[in-house]
């Protein structure tokens, strides 16, 4: 009688193991990380799993500026903004200062101007190469500037921002090891089984010191500066941040939709 009440009790919880939907896997998952010292806040994204978007305008043609304000438009779908980070360097009216793609539609085209001086004394997106962060059909992809204006992928979304950080696993050449050239700085990578990682210092680092961490810590081949000092910023609700720029606001913006 034991038998059958123990067999009766291990069958009705197989049933219940059965009919209950588990947890759903995580498209992006955020957490702090350290290293050589510094702290940063890295979330890990698999563009296969997740709603991985770009944002600028609102409907109204208006720059959202902030995150609070996509995570409002993204509410009125019925869904929410899980992350969010800034998607490269903007103007002074917070639109993108190269090529920036929505929804496969180019709205600013590749800036392929260069600056004159010494690298030191450049604006970053100027230090050449600089670099596209890219999604497609295949996946997420960094290329220099130049190399995707040949290739002209059909892209989803796209940003430019520079400079690379990290190009087919070298440094690039401008980074200084040991400089003085200090900041919050964040980034993002594209590393193996086209795993993207997006890192925002919380400490000040260097470029030396950032790139590093994408190549040697995340093992990522290609890595992409996104913006640097007032211009970091993001969002993630479970870990209570949702950033805000020093500039008045942020041009665009990286999300997460679930």
């Amino acid at each position: 009688m034991t038998y059958l009440k123990n067999g009766v009790l291990f069958a009705v919880m197989m049933l219940v193991a059965l009919i209950t939907p588990l947890p759903p896997a995580l498209a992006q998952d955020c957490g702090q990380e350290t290293f050589q010292d510094a702290r940063y806040i890295v979330c890990t994204v698999e563009p296969g799993k997740a709603d991985l978007r770009l944002f600028w305008n609102d409907v109204n043609g208006e720059p959202y500026r902030y995150f609070s304000r996509v995570a409002e438009a993204v509410g009125k779908e019925g869904r929410a903004l899980t992350f969010a980070m800034n998607a490269g360097m903007y103007r002074a009216d917070f639109s993108p200062i190269g090529l920036y793609v929505e929804n496969g539609r180019e709205l600013r085209p590749a800036n392929t101007a260069g600056g004159e001086g010494s690298a030191g004394l450049l604006p970053n997106f100027y230090k050449k190469p600089n670099g596209v962060f890219f999604l497609d059909d295949a996946g997420a992809g960094i290329l220099p500037t130049d190399q995707f204006l040949k290739l002209r992928p059909k892209v989803r979304f796209a940003t430019q921002s520079g400079p690379l950080l990290v190009m087919q696993n070298k440094l690039h050449p401008a980074f200084i090891l040991g400089s003085t050239d200090r900041t919050r700085r964040s980034g993002v990578g594209v590393c193996g089984g086209g795993t993207v990682r997006f890192a925002a210092s919380d400490d000040t680092v260097n470029f030396h010191e950032f790139a590093r961490l994408f190549r040697d810590h995340f093992k990522c081949p290609n890595a992409l500066f996104l913006d640097g000092g007032r211009g970091v910023g993001i969002y993630n609700p479970a870990m209570g941040r949702n950033d805000r720029s020093w500039h008045g606001g942020f041009g665009p913006i990286f999300g997460v939709v679930e």
